[in-house]
């Protein structure tokens, strides 16, 4: 979904609790909600269900998402995980077992290990990269980062977060 088809002001409004601004913000999310369900879900059934749940969950949390800009890629990312959802429930995808995931990586040699969490590593897009590396690497502090980057302490926050996941993602793929 492009950011741009949702006009700043919609979308403040909208996170402010303007009922009239949710709704058109539903609305105007809806065709891309959909069209990434479809690409994403393995029955049309559980792309619709990932459309409404997704829709739901934008409803209840529009007051939560700190800027537009984020906006997109959470809105994709609950659609992603909603699919997953379905998928696992409907017994199509295999749930995500952490113990198994964690086991995987501690069977391969330390020498591949480390080849790949430096590919993980330059993986990461380079506002990711440099946050993980400042915080689990350099050994700074959330604070210092933040001063670093000229962020706040939640973007900080929200990018290690971020940059982990990311990692784990390529780690365990």
């Amino acid at each position: 979904m492009s950011a741009a088809a949702i006009s700043p002001n919609l979308f403040e409004a909208a996170r402010l609790g303007d009922p009239q601004a949710i709704a058109r913000l539903l609305e105007t999310a809806q065709p891309d909600i959909r069209r990434y369900a479809r690409a994403t879900c393995r029955s049309s059934a559980d792309a619709e269900d990932a459309t409404q749940e997704a829709l739901w969950i934008l409803f209840r949390h529009v007051g939560r998402i700190r800027s537009l800009l984020a906006f997109s890629a959470w809105l994709f990312s609950v659609v992603r995980r909603e699919c997953l959802r379905l998928a696992c429930k409907a017994g199509l995808a295999p749930s995500i077992d952490e113990s198994q995931s964690e086991a995987a990586l501690l069977s391969r040699s330390e020498a591949d290990l480390r080849l790949d969490v430096a590919a993980a590593v330059e993986a990461l897009p380079l506002h990711y990269r440099d946050v993980a590396l400042m915080r689990d690497i350099a050994e700074m502090s959330i604070d210092e980062i933040a001063e670093a980057f000229g962020a706040t302490r939640q973007t900080v926050k929200a990018r290690l977060h971020r940059a982990r996941a990311l990692m784990r993602e390529y780690l365990t793929r």
